[in-house]
């Protein structure tokens, strides 16, 4: 399954920072969530374009993940030449990741 299945993501930038919350639709959802969509699960998954630390920010009150990309947007805004400079794709990019289905 894909994490689009079961959340939805908001994304934001600062400089070469990028940074998207990932919110499950129903809370139930959050613990897996939390399990699989690690740190090193997200760098993996942005390889190439996330050249920097991945930290991640667990919001369990709202079912929510928070991930904040360093060295993720080609030397920031002004400097990227990438189409989307402000990385807000990466969000709809994240959330194509594959998931296990729920057993």
């Amino acid at each position: 399954m894909k994490l689009f299945d079961i959340a939805h993501s908001r994304t934001g930038d600062k400089g070469n920072i990028s940074n998207i919350s990932v919110i499950v639709y129903d809370q139930k959802d959050y613990e897996r969530v939390r399990e699989y969509v690690t740190p090193e699960r997200v760098k993996a998954h942005f390889k190439g374009i996330v050249n920097g630390e991945v930290v991640r920010y667990e919001i369990p009150t709202l079912g929510a993940l928070n991930f904040v990309m360093q060295d993720a947007l080609g030397g920031g805004v002004t400097r990227s030449l990438a189409l989307d400079a402000h990385g807000k794709c990466l969000a709809s990019a994240l959330l194509a990741m594959d998931i296990p289905a729920k057993n």
